[in-house]
């Protein structure tokens, strides 16, 4: 399952720098698919959906840090333990209940956003 941040959040950017790939974003900025990933133009994700990697997309908060879901891997692939959590000092980096993956589903995330040559 992703992670989540909590409305506990104090802002203070510890977990941004940590994710692999890059699915944590400030509150109110806006997201792409292709940040801090191999992805680019029109792709079809694993869920199905079909996106332009490089649109900017609407911010899932406009208050706090956030997790974009479609992009959280648990950092599986990358680190024994998801770094956000490692990193907060609040504890507010959970799991999210409504993304619930299995680690199969999370490496197979992993592996089509950071293609392997």
């Amino acid at each position: 399952m992703a992670i989540v941040i909590t409305d506990e959040c104090i802002n203070c950017g510890a977990c941004e720098p940590e994710c692999p790939n890059t699915a944590i974003y400030e509150g109110a900025d806006d997201w792409r698919y292709a940040d801090g990933t191999d992805l680019e133009g029109n792709v079809v994700l694993p869920n199905g959906k079909e996106v332009d990697a490089n649109e900017a997309q609407e911010p899932i908060s406009d208050e706090i840090y956030y997790i974009v879901p479609d992009k959280c891997t648990e950092c599986k692939g990358f680190h024994e333990e998801p770094q956000c959590a490692a990193v907060c000092p609040v504890d507010c980096c959970v799991p999210d209940e409504d993304h619930v993956e299995t680690e199969e589903e999370l490496l197979g995330k992993q592996n089509f956003m950071h293609h392997e040559d």
